[in-house]
């Protein structure tokens, strides 16, 4: 099975959740062959910030050592329209502004308790950016390589189907084999 089948197995499972621009950022193609949105240095640290308070560090690395941000870049631009990659931009912008609105600096100068207070607010005031950052963030942590063999169980080769295997208190959900499934 490769990449692609995976993913769409997957999608059938739970029931098509996953957005169109997303399943292509996932199988890394692209949607978008027209204007994009220059990122700033700023703009991407921001986005960091943001995936890591989503995921954060615990005993596995979180969504800044996966390298999110940078797939969540990725499937914006390349899979996104302009309109809706301003809007994604905006909601980011949002962020900083309630912190520093909140706390008089911005989101990525705060501690970690702070920043998580202010993606609470951000669930509640736009929560439509909040999902979609969230869906963002999470897909590209559990398909790069630390969230599939760091946060799954990982195992390429698994061993014999048992159907009806009681799960051990504490046991790691498994992550599916996907070839080339680290992040760019």
């Amino acid at each position: 099975m490769n990449r692609r089948e995976a993913v769409e197995r997957i999608t059938m499972l739970v029931g098509g959740s996953l957005s169109a621009p997303l399943m292509a950022g996932i199988m890394g193609e692209k949607l978008n062959f027209g204007p994009s949105i220059l990122v700033s240095d700023a703009q991407e640290t921001l986005l960091a910030d943001v995936a890591d308070t989503i995921i954060p560090t615990t005993s596995t690395p979180g969504a800044k050592a996966a390298g999110a941000e940078k797939f969540i870049l990725r499937v914006i631009k390349d899979c996104y329209p302009l309109a809706e990659q301003k809007t994604f931009f905006t909601g980011l912008e949002k962020i900083d502004a309630l912190s520093k609105e909140i706390y008089s600096k911005g989101f990525s100068a705060l501690d970690a308790v702070q920043k998580t207070e202010i993606i609470k607010k951000t669930t509640i005031s736009d929560k439509p950016f909040f999902l979609q950052v969230k869906g963002l963030t999470v897909t590209g942590y559990f398909t790069s390589e630390i969230g599939a063999t760091q946060a799954l169980d990982y195992l390429p080769t698994p061993g014999r189907f048992d159907g009806d295997w009681p799960m051990p208190k504490g046991q790691k959900g498994w992550a599916l084999y996907l070839s080339n499934a680290s992040n760019p």
